[in-house]
């Protein structure tokens, strides 16, 4: 994902030839071709058809990723784990400073 926000609009090709430049070994073709397909399955890719290739784009920029993962894997903890887990949250917020705790407030939407 990291790859595909910082292009944009890209390809399986682009994306391989990007991170195999860091990669060691290099994966095949195949490899990114199966990943960035299971990303679109998922809902995090947009796949769209663009002549003999597909063209990927992220769905969601890296900040609503990263809001929409964070309220799944509180609901989760939540859910597994009722009011000890909302009680460990409540444990962690008492020890931040004021300040942060605005910005959390702002960040949660209730002012």
């Amino acid at each position: 994902m990291e790859e595909v926000w910082r292009q944009g609009e890209t390809t399986v090709k682009k994306v391989m030839e990007a991170l195999n430049r860091k990669a060691r070994p290099a994966r095949a073709y195949t490899t990114y071709m199966t990943v960035m397909r299971r990303l679109d399955e998922k809902g995090l890719l947009s796949r769209t058809r663009g002549g003999r290739q597909d063209i990927y784009s992220p769905r969601f920029t890296r900040e609503e990723y990263e809001q929409l993962r964070a309220e799944a894997e509180v609901r989760e903890l939540v859910d597994q784990f009722g009011d000890v887990a909302l009680a460990h949250f409540a444990k962690s917020l008492s020890t931040l400073d004021p300040a942060r705790r605005r910005q959390l407030r702002r960040l949660a939407g209730g002012g």
